[in-house]
């Protein structure tokens, strides 16, 4: 292979690991930066609703993240390239924060990471908060992208599972106006990609987790900081989850630290990565020094 070649090789692996998960065998796709020194602080990263891990493939790609940071992106089951059980016609896929919180820790332990770094977007910037609360010496940090402990629902999930109706359509129909309009059209497509090649009915078995299992104002003032560190960045154009649901989750969290990222909106690592990573890197540097 030619040294032209070579270069055109993304530093990323992908591989699969048999999960146990409620019981059941589950085949899971991830995909990890390939390191470029000494051993790394695990960064875990989770996908917003009804997506897949491709959503941090350009944090795999940059080298000022990829220095000190081993970049690990996995598919949740029904997502992407991870199929669901064994069986899964004769059910209705409803995600609950139970099942979500089993299926980070035990990836995190079947890997054997190291108190990780969690980041997750949207959804996986709600249960971030949960894995902060219940297992604070597990992890080294946690970071919330578009992350509130409650909002209130603005759409209607019955139209997203329907014999009638394309539901990847309509699920990027839905979040294409939470897309900053400074994001490239490039990043802006490839990120709603993600939604319209979504699976039958997985956006809205997410929004069970998102609309109607996690309310978490209760809980999120109980973490302690001080255990695990928690940092939440929002986008300045995110109207479903807007910066004030952020600021007034981080007012809760005391000891948190919160930044509203201008000229992003609710997708912030994938539709315009190069805006993002002026205000995830300075976050990792602090990560760093804990």
């Amino acid at each position: 292979m030619s040294a032209e070649h070579i270069a055109d090789v993304e530093p990323i692996v992908g591989r699969y690991i048999h999960l146990q998960l409620g019981g059941r065998d589950h085949r899971v796709y991830f995909e990890e930066s390939i390191a470029i020194g000494e051993p790394s602080i695990p960064l875990v990263c989770l996908h917003t609703a009804g997506a897949d891990g491709r959503q941090f493939r350009y944090l795999m790609t940059d080298r000022d993240v990829t220095c000190n940071f081993q970049v690990i992106a996995f598919d949740l089951p029904w997502h992407g390239k991870s199929s669901p059980p064994k069986g899964y016609q004769d059910e209705e896929y409803r995600l609950t924060t139970d099942d979500y919180v089993e299926a980070i820790m035990v990836f995190c332990r079947r890997l054997g990471l190291d108190r990780p770094v969690i980041m997750g977007c949207s959804m996986g910037g709600r249960v971030v908060l949960e894995l902060a609360l219940k297992y604070p010496n597990d992890f080294r940090a946690v970071i919330g992208l578009e992350t509130s402990d409650y909002q209130d629902p603005w759409y209607d999930t019955e139209w997203l599972h329907r014999p009638d109706v394309h539901g990847g359509e309509v699920c990027a129909a839905l979040i294409s106006g939470l897309i900053a309009p400074q994001s490239p059209d490039e990043y802006r497509w490839e990120t709603l990609w993600g939604y319209l090649s979504s699976g039958p009915g997985i956006f809205k078995g997410d929004l069970y987790f998102y609309r109607q299992d996690s309310d978490y104002r209760d809980r999120s003032l109980k973490i302690d900081t001080g255990r695990c560190p928690v940092f939440l960045l929002t986008g300045e154009y995110d109207f479903s989850c807007t910066p004030e649901d952020t600021e007034r989750t981080g007012r809760a969290i005391i000891g948190s630290e919160v930044t509203i990222m201008k000229n992003l909106g609710h997708f912030p690592m994938s539709e315009n990565p190069t805006q993002f990573r002026n205000y995830l890197i300075p976050v990792l540097q602090k990560i760093i020094a804990i």
